[in-house]
């Protein structure tokens, strides 16, 4: 994995983009959270810090993790919707319907003691 805090908010964005159009969410939630860092104080801090939120949510999900899943898809969602409909070249609110609609779908399983839900999340 890259150095992302060696990178230019720029490329990490770019490259968080592309992991996570892999299905690789680890990464991309890493490139995303050097974003936040690198974007302290400016108006798409908390954007990208939920977006970043988001990739763990999903990385939650592959992991089996009821909990992680849906606390930090509703977390990265909260943040993602003060952006609507779009911002950085996302659809923001496809992302965050299909954030939505997940973290409810792992909250019903978790209550009735059901296996993960396969999630398919949206391309960015």
């Amino acid at each position: 994995m890259e150095d992302f805090d060696e990178l230019s908010l720029e490329e990490n964005h770019r490259l968080a983009i592309a992991y996570w159009n892999d299905g690789n969410f680890f990464p991309a939630h890493e490139a995303w959270e050097s974003c936040w860092k690198q974007s302290k104080g400016t108006d798409e801090e908390e954007l990208f810090k939920g977006l970043s939120q988001l990739g763990a949510g999903y990385v939650h999900t592959r992991r089996l993790n009821h909990h992680g899943a849906k606390t930090l898809l509703r977390r990265g969602l909260s943040r993602v919707e003060r952006y609507l409909p779009e911002r950085a070249g996302l659809d923001l609110r496809a992302i965050a319907d299909a954030a939505r609609e997940h973290a409810d779908e792992v909250e019903r399983a978790q209550e009735a003691g059901e296996s993960m839900p396969e999630v398919t999340p949206p391309s960015v």
